[in-house]
This record gives C-alpha cells, sequence and structure tokens, in this order.
C-alpha cells in the first residue's frame, strides 16, 4: 500500500500539505541546504573574524529570572528543522521567491550589524565542564554575533509563515498552539542556554516579525495574500 492511499480517508489539510511537500521537493532539499551552508559560512566567518572589538551586552532583569537550564539544548538546536518547515511547504515559485526574499533581507541586516557593530553575551559564572553538552556549543558558537539574535529573528519570521500556511490549509487549532509553543520555546532556549541576553531578544524578534510583515513585492499572489 503506497503512502498516498493510506492518506485516503485523512483531513484533507493533511493530504494537500503532503502534496505540498512532494512537490519540487528534491529542488527544496538542496536549495535550503546550500542556502544554509552559505549562511553558516558568513555567519563564521563573522564570528571569527570581527572588524571591531565587540562590544560586551549588559544583563537586564528578564537574565536574571531565566535560569540556566541544560535541557533547552534541544529546543535551541530544534531551530534547524523549524525553519526548515516552510520551504518545504511551499510549491509555488511565488511562494518561494517571496520567501527567500524575506529571508536573504533578514540575513543582510544581520550580517550588517555583525559587521559594523559586533556583540557579545557576558560570560556567565558556570562550570561548562559540568554540562558537557553545552560547553559543545560554546566551543563552536562562541557567544559573539549576540545582537539582534538570529535564533530569535529566524524562529519569529517562521512562526508567522507557519502561521498563514496552516491558515490557508485549514489546520487544526492545536497545530497553530503547537507552532506558537514551538517559536516560544526557541526563544526561551536563547536565554536559557546563556548564548543570549534579554536584548539580543530584544533586538531579534521585532526584527524578525518586521521582515516577515513586509509586503511580498515584486512577487505575486504568494501564500501571504492568498492565507
Amino acid at each position: 500500500m503506497t503512502y498516498n492511499r493510506r492518506m485516503h480517508g485523512s483531513p484533507a489539510f493533511l493530504q494537500e500539505a503532503w502534496s505540498r511537500f512532494r512537490d519540487r521537493w528534491w529542488l527544496k532539499t538542496l536549495g535550503f541546504s546550500a542556502y544554509l551552508t552559505a549562511f553558516m559560512v558568513l555567519y563564521f566567518v563573522l564570528l571569527r573574524h570581527p572588524l571591531y572589538p565587540p562590544h560586551v551586552l549588559p544583563l537586564t532583569r528578564l537574565d536574571d529570572w531565566i535560569g540556566f537550564a541544560p535541557w533547552s539544548l534541544i529546543l535551541y538546536a530544534s531551530l534547524w528543522f523549524y525553519i526548515s518547515l516552510v520551504p518545504n511547504l511551499l510549491n509555488d515559485w511565488n511562494e518561494m521567491g517571496a520567501y527567500l526574499l524575506q529571508v536573504t533581507l533578514l540575513s543582510l541586516i544581520g550580517f550588517s550589524l555583525f559587521l559594523f557593530w559586533p556583540s557579545a553575551a557576558p560570560a556567565p559564572h558556570i562550570d561548562w565542564t559540568l554540562h558537557p553538552s553545552v560547553a559543545f556549543l560554546k566551543t563552536v558558537d562562541a557567544s559573539g554575533n549576540a545582537c539582534p539574535s538570529m535564533h530569535a529573528a529566524f524562529a519569529t519570521l517562521t512562526a508567522v509563515w507557519l502561521f498563514r500556511l496552516l491558515r490557508h490549509l485549514r489546520a487544526p487549532l492545536w497545530l497553530q498552539l503547537a507552532n506558537l509553543l514551538w517559536c516560544l520555546g526557541i526563544l526561551y532556549s536563547t536565554l536559557a542556554t546563556k548564548q543570549h541576553v534579554a536584548l539580543d531578544l530584544y533586538a531579534g524578534v521585532p526584527l524578525g516579525l518586521l521582515i516577515a510583515l513586509l509586503p511580498p513585492w515584486p512577487f505575486r499572489d504568494p501564500i501571504l495574500q492568498r492565507a
């Protein structure tokens, strides 16, 4: 029995979601992988070779309220799967073009700030040898390129796009709530891993939201207009 037959009788939104996922899946997989690779190369070049000494950002009351939680590393790492959901659910060149334009604009703004105004989160008083998994993150991704938090910005942009896609698919309310909670979990993890401070979120969330709400020009009739 094929998967298509097993899908027979499933809710309509699952059938359309599966149809969208299958459409040009190989192109979307290769494109997402290539884009993510280019993004990470530029990110780490800016991280390892800043033009100016990074500014260490101050802590706020929110940083004091949210303590270190090693388990939140799972939420932090889940961003990469979370952001892959949107391109995999797009099946129209206008949708893909509008989405690609927004993530590129978001990346360029973030990289420009990292280039001309590098920043870093203050080092917390934590013995990382007691938390090897988080220590690995600190080794690979030092607490530079802090403000705005690109984790927060991309999570926010993804939440808006998924909201529109799920609404277009007429998905049940619990999926919309799951989308919101996943985004909030990622935002929480940026502070709970002590990879970022609250000021990074205060910059990253509005940036991601602003980009997500931009009109889709020059692309016509993408999903954000039809939803």
